[in-house]
Parts: C-alpha cells; structure tokens; sequence
C-alpha cells in the first residue's frame, strides 16, 4: 500500500494545538491582567495620581502658609480682617452693604 503525501493526522493535531497555545499567549501578553493594555492602564493611573498628589501638595502648602499667618508667633492683619469679614460676616462702621 503506497503512502500518499498528505501530512499524518498527528502532524495536524499538533500543529492545530500549537496555533492554538500561541494565540492564546499572543492574546494573553496583550489583554491579559499583565499584558501591555493593562501596562497602559496602570502608567495612566500613575500619572492621573501623580497630578493629584500635586495639587493636593499644593493646597497643603497653601493652608500651612495661612495657618502660619494665623498664628500667635505671626500675625497678618490683612488676613486677619479678610477672615473675620468672610467668616463671622464683619464690617467696619464706615462700610456700606449693598445685596
């Protein structure tokens, strides 16, 4: 009986579960819980945190500056007078109100 070129039936199994493996790592190294989309992801989150840690940095160096200018050791008159009239509602006699 003459062997016919065809590839055996084992070839094509192996080859299918080949093809099979490699898209599935394929798939895995780009979707995947560590692939490059997630890598994407986390260095936009990161970046997203790092302006926020900024800002947030920011607005504490802008309250400790007004905490200082509060404090007993060093008073700011102007700032003092600007609190009083936004916080307790404050005039002086010479001022007029208009709503």
């Amino acid at each position: 009986m003459p062997r016919s070129n065809r590839p055996s039936f084992g070839a094509l199994i192996f080859f299918a579960v080949a093809f099979a493996l490699g898209t599935y790592f394929t798939f895995a190294a780009v979707q995947g819980d560590f692939g490059l989309f997630r890598r994407a992801e986390i260095a936009a989150e990161a970046d997203a945190l790092s302006r926020d840690l900024d800002r947030l940095n920011a607005e504490i160096d802008q309250m400790s500056n007004l905490t200082l200018r509060l404090s007993d050791s060093y008073l700011d008159l102007d700032l003092l007078d600007q609190q009083a009239r936004s916080v307790l509602g404050l005039l002086r006699a010479d001022e007029i109100v208009i709503r």
